[in-house]
């Protein structure tokens, strides 16, 4: 049978990516519901941010949600053929990534330096709330750090003309996922942590 007219033919990177981002669901699955579990199940689990204190976090969701859209916006342009065109709008997803690394950290030193909240210790004496938090975001962080630094490796590659539309279709795949843990994480983590 032709490979064209298979309705479920997919290359093999792009399978592998799909099978990867399967385990790398149920981790973050697990992480999710492990957090929610604990902050009801302890009655003094701490709401520390301030309405104030979601700026930065409500800045990382402005930048990193509309990656999304540019990074389709460069496996259309590929499959196109644009090559110019791909490597731009990979380019702006990569600084989109990177501007929520940079909130991020600020964010991270801000709690850990200012609100005295490690992965042992915190104010609150919920010694939990730390590990946890710091766990599951920064495994988030994980991600979209390996994914910058993947879609930098594919601008290099697609301007050096290398790599097929499925190639920046599979690096796309990746980057949707890590956008769409943060729209959990957002407002599980923070937005149900604001002081009331």
């Amino acid at each position: 049978m032709n490979t064209e007219t298979r309705p479920f033919h997919m290359g093999s990177k792009k399978l592998g990516m799909w099978l990867f981002l399967i385990s790398d669901a149920l981790t973050f699955a697990t992480l999710l519901i492990s957090y929610a579990y604990l902050r009801l199940a302890n009655p003094n689990w701490p709401t520390p941010f301030a309405l104030s204190s979601l700026v930065k976090p409500a800045l990382m969701t402005v930048i990193l949600l509309p990656s999304s859209m540019t990074v389709a916006f460069a496996v259309a342009s590929m499959k196109q053929g644009n090559r110019g065109s791909t490597v731009r709008w990979l380019a702006a997803t990569m600084f989109c990534g990177g501007g929520f690394l940079i909130l991020h950290l600020l964010e991270w030193r801000h709690f850990w330096m200012v609100e005295k909240v490690t992965l042992a210790s915190n104010p609150w004496n919920v010694p939990l709330f730390g590990a946890s938090f710091y766990v599951l975001t920064g495994l988030h962080m994980f991600h979209v750090a390996c994914g910058v630094l993947y879609l930098f490796v594919m601008i290099v590659a697609v301007w050096r003309g290398k790599y097929s539309a499925e190639e920046v279709e599979t690096c796309g795949l990746y980057w949707q996922f890590v956008d769409l843990v943060w729209i959990f994480i957002f407002p599980l983590v923070y937005l149900a942590s604001v002081k009331g």
